[in-house]
């Protein structure tokens, strides 16, 4: 999607070998535009699949998520990283670690919010090495829910992330591949 690749270039600042900064339009602030082209393209990508919910982990993977929603009209659900008083019993809960934060969350989704009737699109902002889909398809999978498919914004060609989904068949469509970063610069895979 050359709008997003666009805006990557101009905007997205690369630390160290494998970590891409998009603070500033996708997980920080977020452009509210270019959410909705997002969302919009996930559609396009998508449409032709029987839809009924949007699958992300918050916090990130919310406002892709969201304009996807929007676009399917069909609800999105985000699997939360910490517990609370409201949302402690009767949930679906998967282990994901964080690459860039280093860290292991359980995330959980309340058990009322997905069930064996649904067809789920994951929704998230970066696939790198695939801990947060594989959660979210967990989570899917105790649920007996039905993956329709993964959409990702920003996908890291040169980790395993994508090799894991593409070995269980899992359709996967991302809006930008990038296949490394040499001296700062994001170098984007040729499809």
């Amino acid at each position: 999607m050359k709008l997003l690749e666009d805006r990557i270039e101009k905007d997205g600042r690369v630390l160290g070998e494998d970590v891409l900064k998009v603070d500033s339009f996708l997980n920080h602030q977020i452009d509210p535009d270019l959410m909705v082209a997002l969302g919009n393209e996930f559609y396009a990508r998508f449409k032709d699949e029987p839809i009924t919910k949007i699958l992300t982990v918050e916090s990130s993977g919310i406002a892709p998520a969201l304009a996807a929603g929007m676009a399917f009209h069909v609800p999105v659900v985000f699997a939360r990283k910490h517990k609370s008083l409201t949302l402690k019993d009767n949930l679906y809960t998967s282990e994901v670690y964080s690459f860039t934060k280093k860290t292991a969350n359980q995330i959980a989704i309340a058990e009322k919010f997905l069930s064996s009737d649904d067809k789920v699109l994951i929704v998230d902002d970066f696939l790198a090495n695939g801990q947060a889909v594989e959660g979210l398809i967990d989570i899917i999978g105790q649920a007996g829910a039905t993956l329709e498919g993964v959409g990702i914004v920003i996908e890291k060609t040169f980790q395993k992330g994508r090799q894991l989904l593409d070995d269980r068949h899992i359709r996967v469509e991302s809006l930008a591949r990038i296949a490394a970063f040499e001296n700062g610069h994001v170098v984007f895979a040729q499809d």
